[in-house]
C-alpha cells in the first residue's frame, strides 16, 4: 500500500475523506454503490459521487469515469440553464427548450455556451462574479439545472417542483482544492438562485 501511495499519490478515498472533513461533510464508503460525500449547505444536501460508463459509442469500446455533484432543490418557477465549454457541441442537441444566450461578459460568453429558458434571470445569475470565476476552474464542465422530468439518477423520481443542480466531468477528481471550488460553486449558485426567486431555502423531500 505504501508503495502505491509513494508512486501514485493519495487514493481517491483518502482525498475525498479529506475533502469531506474540510467542508464539514460526511464520507460514505460503499462497495456496491460507490463512495460518496454528502454535505449540507443551508437546508440543501450536496452530494459528490462518481460513476463509470463502459464501452461503445463515443468511448470507443473503452470506459470513462465521471465525477458528479448534485443538489436537489425546490424550483418554484421552472428556471433552467446549462453551461458547457464552447468547444463541446455534443450537449446542444439535448437542450430542447433552451436558447443560446450571451450574459454580457465577453470572455465568459466566448469561453462557454450558455443556455437557458429565461434570459433576464440567466443574466442576473451570471452577474455574480464569483460564479463566473469558479466555472472555468472546472475541467470539461457540464453545469446545469436538470429537469425532474428528465432526471435519470433517481429511481423513484422527484416530487413536483423539485429539480437538481447538476455537474459532471469526464474525469475522477482527486484534488481537494478543486473539489472545494466545485462545492463553493454549488453553494454560491444555490444562494443566487434564491436571490433571483428561482429556489426556496426549504429542504426538498428527496434523498439521492
Amino acid at each position: 500500500m505504501e508503495f502505491m501511495r509513494d508512486h501514485f499519490g493519495p487514493s481517491k478515498e483518502e482525498i475525498w475523506k479529506q475533502f469531506a472533513d474540510e467542508i464539514g461533510g460526511r464520507f460514505i464508503g460503499s462497495t456496491w454503490q460507490g463512495d460518496k460525500v454528502e454535505a449540507k449547505h443551508g437546508e440543501w444536501i450536496v452530494t459528490l459521487d462518481w460513476y463509470t460508463v463502459y464501452g461503445g459509442g463515443r468511448f470507443g469500446g473503452g470506459s470513462v469515469t465521471f465525477t458528479r455533484m448534485r443538489a436537489p432543490y425546490i424550483n418554484p418557477d421552472g428556471f433552467r440553464f446549462l453551461v458547457y465549454p464552447s468547444n463541446i457541441i455534443a450537449e446542444a442537441a439535448k437542450c430542447f427548450g433552451l436558447q443560446d444566450i450571451t450574459v454580457g461578459y465577453p470572455e465568459f460568453d466566448k469561453a462557454f455556451i450558455i443556455k437557458g429558458n429565461d434570459e433576464q434571470k440567466l443574466k442576473r445569475l451570471f452577474a455574480n462574479p464569483r460564479i463566473r470565476e469558479l466555472i472555468p476552474t472546472q475541467m470539461g464542465v457540464n453545469f446545469r439545472v436538470l429537469d425532474d422530468e428528465t432526471n435519470l439518477w433517481s429511481a423513484r423520481g422527484f416530487p413536483p417542483n423539485v429539480d437538481e443542480l447538476f455537474f459532471k466531468t469526464a474525469d475522477l477528481i482527486k484534488n481537494v482544492d478543486e473539489l472545494k471550488r466545485l462545492y463553493e460553486l454549488f453553494s454560491e449558485t444555490l444562494d443566487e438562485l434564491c436571490c433571483i426567486g428561482s429556489a426556496y431555502k426549504d429542504a426538498p423531500d428527496i434523498k439521492l
